[in-house]
């Protein structure tokens, strides 16, 4: 990928007395804080969106490993291309629950036009600039999703 030509530390290596990472909280760096509060750490994404592998608009890709969790109304956020920002990021972001999150890209699926779109673009940019549902708290970021919550 082209954007690793150079190397910034935005979060640091460090672990607890059992050997296992630390949670990013505590593990983001300065610099780490300053890209994750402008989400300048999804502009790698747009070489995806050129690639034609994602959407700038689209239910957000998750972990490979949520795949046999997924209920089959879940499983339809599938049915159109991932996106690098979407209706539940719009939503409420990771301050939702996977329930709801789940619930609002199937409904993206079933809604998606041209107009909502524009509408989840320029609602993005807002919610950027007003860092609006960034985390679940202040101390903890989004939980994983383990098939149920």
């Amino acid at each position: 990928m082209p954007f690793n030509i150079i190397k910034f530390k935005t979060m640091t290596d460090e672990v607890d007395v059992y050997g296992n990472l630390l949670p990013d909280n505590m593990r983001i760096t300065s610099l780490g804080m300053w890209v994750r509060k402008f989400s300048l750490d999804e502009l790698p994404q747009l070489y995806n969106v050129l690639k034609g592998d994602m959407s700038l608009i689209g239910p957000r890709p998750l972990l490979f490993k949520y795949l046999p969790l997924y209920s089959s109304e879940q499983n339809r956020r599938h049915e159109v291309r991932p996106g690098i920002t979407g209706w539940a990021q719009v939503n409420g972001r990771n301050s939702i629950s996977w329930t709801r999150k789940f619930e609002l890209d199937v409904e993206y699926v079933d809604k998606m036009n041209m107009l909502l779109d524009f509408k989840i673009f320029f609602l993005t940019i807002l919610k950027i600039l007003n860092r609006d549902g960034i985390n679940q708290s202040n101390d903890r970021p989004m939980q994983p999703f383990n098939g149920k919550n």
